[in-house]
């Protein structure tokens, strides 16, 4: 690869009967790391019974089988066997790593959770009674109060907009068959993406698959429904008692697909990405003292990143905060970044990349990323290139595509000042 950083990760694909898997194989360690999703996640969850896909995903590491949750831990623990499952907007993942010799049971594990999980009714207690909990804590933030408005004002009709771990009043009368209905919709044979690293060879990975998810039902799950244009809301204040409030900001962003995909990353990781050194930080906390820290980004979902970024500030301050935060927005839709800041977010990108994928684990997790994002296995290879490639004019356009600062959503929790 003639890549500026001379990075690459070799990706095998190999067939199986779902579709198909990524593999970077490495004997370097006796570790092996397999990720695998299926599209949907909270997103197929219906309308009052939010949460039942992620109450369901936590509930397949309590017990299955024959194992109740105790044993089924015990299973796990003793061969140091790491098992999870996960619920998001748009995704419901699994995923497992062992040690070599503990592999077959691993997948056996996993396999038996996914194909005969218990519910058993104190694990469900217990896991309802973490989510309420989680729930509660949530919204005694102003954060939490800022997030959930932003979300439901962003996104009013659509999954989206709604909490994809549940509300109170939902996960309190979710059902046993509720969740046992959300897995059946999800979990098929077909529409799976897969990842793995580590020493595992191309014929036994096959294997493994099959034994993994040969025994799902056919068929794929249900189309995710498409995301919306971002509503555009103006300014929305959620009054709660706080020394602080917070501010939760954003607009219509770009789909993953968009050819300026990579310059709006870069341009962004200027205008608020990039800590210290984005013209947030600067103008927000270093000049003026607003807040200890701000920052603004895609936040990817449903194929489309939304450009959404959030500060926090004293209630007296944050009319200030925000008008300076707006200022900076229209300077870089003006301007775009200069050609020192331009190069400075290429070199930090590029040099990045590599850290993303310094074990089994985060290369599985990554190589499944890039699935979800539907990107070709040769695009990690090339992405230094294309970074190194970018023009400043390049970016300076993308900025003022993107960046409208009269069109910001704003919702601000708290006690603000003159707002």
């Amino acid at each position: 690869m003639n890549a500026p950083s001379g990075f690459s990760v070799p990706i095998q694909v190999l067939p199986f009967a779902g579709g198909s898997a990524w593999l970077v194989e490495d004997h370097s360690l006796p570790i092996v790391s397999v990720s695998w999703s299926w599209a949907g996640g909270a997103s197929l969850d219906p309308a009052g019974g939010e949460g039942a896909a992620a109450q369901a995903a936590a509930l397949l590491t309590e017990g299955a089988g024959e194992l109740d949750a105790i044993g089924f831990a015990d299973a796990l623990r003793d061969q140091a066997i790491n098992l999870g499952f996960a619920a998001g907007r748009d995704q419901f993942e699994g995923s497992l790593r062992a040690l070599t010799d503990a592999l077959p049971d691993a997948v056996r594990l996993a396999a038996l959770a996914m194909t005969r999980p218990r519910f058993d009714s104190a694990a469900v207690d217990r896991v309802r009674a973490r989510a309420l909990a989680n729930e509660r804590r949530a919204l005694e933030t102003p954060r939490g109060q800022a997030s959930r408005s932003f979300w439901a004002a962003a996104f009013p009709n659509h999954p989206a907009g709604r909490p994809s771990a549940g509300t109170a009043a939902s996960l309190a009368s979710l059902t046993v068959p509720q969740m046992q209905a959300a897995l059946a919709r999800q979990m098929r044979r077909e529409g799976l993406l897969v990842t793995a690293s580590g020493a595992i060879t191309p014929a036994t990975l096959a294997s493994l698959l099959a034994e993994l998810f040969g025994a799902l039902p056919a068929g794929a799950a249900p189309l995710a429904p498409a995301l919306p244009a971002f509503h555009r809301f103006g300014q929305q204040v959620v009054t709660m008692p706080a020394p602080q409030s917070t501010a939760v900001f954003g607009q219509q962003g770009l789909a993953i697909t968009d050819p300026d995909w990579e310059a709006a990353q870069v341009m962004l990781r200027v205008l608020g990405g990039g800590g210290f050194s984005s013209r947030l930080m600067q103008a927000v906390r270093e000049e003026r003292g607003l807040a200890y820290g701000i920052s603004a980004g895609l936040d990817l979902m449903f194929h489309r990143g939304v450009l959404v970024g959030a500060v926090a500030s004293e209630n007296a301050r944050v009319a200030e905060t925000l008008a300076v935060t707006r200022a900076e927005w229209r300077r870089m839709a003006d301007t775009g970044p200069t050609e020192v800041e331009l190069a400075d977010a290429v070199a930090y990108l590029t040099g990045a990349l590599p850290l993303q994928f310094v074990d089994s684990r985060r290369i599985a997790d990554g190589l499944l990323t890039l699935r979800q994002n539907n990107r070709a296995p040769d695009w990690l290879a090339g992405r230094p290139a294309r970074l190194a490639a970018l023009q400043r004019d390049q970016l300076a356009a993308v900025a003022g595509r993107l960046l409208r600062a009269d069109d910001l959503s704003v919702v601000i929790a708290g006690q603000p000042a003159g707002l």
